[in-house]
């Protein structure tokens, strides 16, 4: 497959440990761009994204806020978003900050890549 026929995802995840498993895990099937701070949201307006897995807690930035941003943007609005965090109990507020899904950490590669399949565009 060429990569550019590959669907982007993009990761935003502040633990490099995650990132580069996923990366590693997903690579050879998506197109992968991974940051680890605010930086998503430009990001995401410079590649445009088939999916977007976003950490809620990145240091000091709030994946919520972030969510909150692309879901807001004309140009991102439609990108689906599966949050990840470390804190099972926060699916509920990462789903009323507009993600489209939520996965605890540490998850099973299948559960997660059983998510994208349902979410990507």
């Amino acid at each position: 497959m060429k990569k550019s026929m590959k669907k982007k995802i993009l990761i935003a995840d502040d633990d490099k440990g995650i990132v580069t498993a996923l990366t590693m895990m997903l690579e050879d099937a998506y197109e992968v761009t991974a940051t680890d701070n605010g930086q998503t949201v430009r990001q995401a307006n410079n590649i445009y994204p088939d999916l977007i897995l976003l950490d809620i807690w990145m240091g000091d930035v709030d994946g919520r806020d972030i969510c909150k941003q692309l879901k807001n943007q004309v140009s991102t609005m439609d990108i689906p978003i599966i949050m990840i965090s470390a804190r099972a109990n926060a699916e509920k507020s990462a789903l009323s900050s507009g993600a489209d899904a939520f996965i605890a950490k540490p998850f099973e590669m299948d559960d997660l890549l059983k998510k994208i399949g349902q979410h990507i565009i």
